[in-house]
C-alpha cells in the first residue's frame, strides 16, 4: 500500500520554525500543524493519513521533528503543551537537516545509559511528547475491545467526573446520532444542555458526522459533544466551529485517553524516585 503522506520528520524542521514565527512566536500543537498543513499545502488525504490508532502520521512525524528542534536547542515547550522558539530558534532561517541530526545524535551518545540502548530508543525516551503516543495506543487498543454500548457507558461516567450531571444515555434508536444527554453548570449560576455522541470508532471521523449530528441537536440542547476514539479531519473540525451555527465540541481518541489518565480511570500511574548522588558536595565537606 502506497504511503500518502511522503514527508518524514526532517522534512518537517523548516515548516515547523516557519510555523512559529507565523504563529508569533509561540502556540499549540494544533495551531502548528494547521499552519504547517497550509505552507505545505497539504491535501485533506495527506492531513488525514493515520500512523495508528487516533495518530496522523503528520501528528506523529512532526512530535519528532519538535523533540530534534527541542533538543538542538531552537525550541522549547512548557508543561501546558505550548511551544515557542528560544533566542536562537528566532535567530534562525533556514534549517540544516543533516547538522541538527548530526548534533542530537552526538547529544545521545553523551547521555546513553550503561546498557547501552539504541540511539533510536533513547531519544523517543527523551521526549514525554513522543513516550505519551504509546501508552495512549495501548489504552484505545483496550477501549476498542470493549462493546459499542460499553463505550458509551464510558464517556458517560467521564462526563459525570468532568462535572457534568444528569448525564443519561439515550435508549431511543434512529435518534440522529445523539447517544446521550447531560446539563453542565458554570459557577453554580449558567447552565447549558448537552446531548453527546461516542463514537468507538478507527479511524478519522469526517465533517458529514459532525453536520449531521448538529441538524439532530438543533432545538434539543445548547451545546454538542462528539467523543470518538478515532481522530477528527480538519474539515471536521472546521464544520464544528461553523460561524453561525450551534457550536460542537470534539474530543478525539488521544484528548479522551488524556481525560482517563487525568481522572485516573483504567490508568494507573507510577513515579519512579530517581537519585542523583551529588559528589562535588561530598568533596568539599
Amino acid at each position: 500500500m502506497s504511503e500518502i503522506f511522503k514527508y518524514k520528520y526532517d522534512d518537517l524542521f523548516t515548516p515547523t520554525l516557519q510555523a512559529l514565527q507565523r504563529l508569533g512566536g509561540s502556540g499549540s500543537v494544533r495551531e502548528i500543524e494547521e499552519q504547517v498543513s497550509e505552507l505545505l499545502k497539504l491535501t485533506e488525504e495527506e492531513i488525514n493519513d493515520i500512523h495508528r490508532e487516533s495518530t496522523t502520521k503528520l501528528t506523529y512525524r512532526l512530535a519528532w521533528s519538535r523533540n530534534y528542534l527541542k533538543r538542538y536547542g531552537l525550541l522549547e515547550n512548557s508543561s501546558r503543551g505550548v511551544w515557542a522558539l528560544t533566542e536562537k530558534g528566532k535567530e534562525t532561517k533556514s534549517i540544516d537537516k543533516g547538522a541538527v541530526k548530526k548534533a542530537v545524535l552526538e547529544l545521545d551518545k553523551k547521555d546513553r545509559n550503561a546498557d547501552k540502548k539504541s540511539l533510536l530508543t533513547d531519544i523517543e525516551n527523551s521526549s514525554e511528547e513522543l513516550i505519551e503516543f504509546s501508552w495512549q495506543e495501548e489504552l484505545l487498543e483496550s477501549i476498542k475491545k470493549i462493546t459499542p454500548e460499553n463505550f458509551e457507558r464510558l464517556c458517560q461516567r467521564v462526563l459525570r467526573e468532568l462535572g457534568f450531571l444528569n448525564v443519561e444515555v439515550t435508549q431511543r434508536s434512529n435518534d440522529g446520532g445523539i447517544d446521550g444527554q447531560g446539563l453542565i453548570r458554570l459557577g453554580g449560576v449558567l447552565s447549558f444542555h448537552v446531548v453527546f455522541q461516542a463514537k468507538r470508532y478507527q479511524g478519522s471521523v469526517g465533517s458529514s458526522i459532525v453536520r449531521d449530528f448538529r441538524g439532530a441537536m438543533i432545538g434539543r440542547a445548547d451545546k454538542g459533544l462528539i467523543i470518538t476514539t478515532g481522530s477528527f479531519t480538519r474539515e471536521a473540525r472546521r464544520e464544528a466551529n461553523k460561524d453561525g451555527a450551534p457550536p460542537i465540541d470534539l474530543i478525539d481518541g488521544n484528548e479522551f485517553a488524556e481525560k482517563l489518565k487525568e481522572l485516573k480511570l483504567g490508568v494507573e500511574i507510577e513515579f519512579i524516585e530517581k537519585v542523583k548522588v551529588k559528589k562535588k558536595w561530598f568533596a568539599n565537606f
